[in-house]
């Protein structure tokens, strides 16, 4: 009995373990969002994350909030030296968020570059 009982538990944890790897490592979509670069920081309490959002539009009505993971610096530094500017952001999408050290959405920035603003054309 106490066998097929460790079986059962083995199995069920082995389970779990890939089911959260699958959602941890696994994208579900990736695409490239452009805008004017409003907000980026690091956050937590705990565990710092690095969340940011560009608006989208002219009036800033559609604001498209993401994450930056600590593995990727020189995203980072990009975002930081181009915050207020006009850019052009690839990102990830994650079955969601469920680690907390990850970050608050399930948009993960992979790259970034300076645009040429298409509403403020020189």
């Amino acid at each position: 009995m106490k066998k097929i009982l460790g079986v059962i538990l083995a199995t069920i944890l082995i389970m779990a373990v890939l089911w959260y790897s699958f959602l941890y490592f696994a994208s579900y979509s990736d695409g490239y969002r452009s805008g004017e670069l409003i907000k980026f920081s690091s956050k937590g309490y705990l565990v710092k994350t690095w969340e940011g959002e560009i608006s989208q539009g002219i009036s800033g009505a559609q604001i498209f909030s993401f994450s930056v993971m600590d593995s990727e610096p020189e995203v980072i530094e990009k975002l930081q030296e181009y915050q207020g500017k006009y850019v052009k952001l690839k990102y990830e999408e994650k079955f969601g968020t469920f680690f907390f050290w990850g970050g608050d959405t399930k948009y993960f920035i992979t790259e970034a570059t300076l645009e040429n603003s298409p509403h403020f054309n020189k």
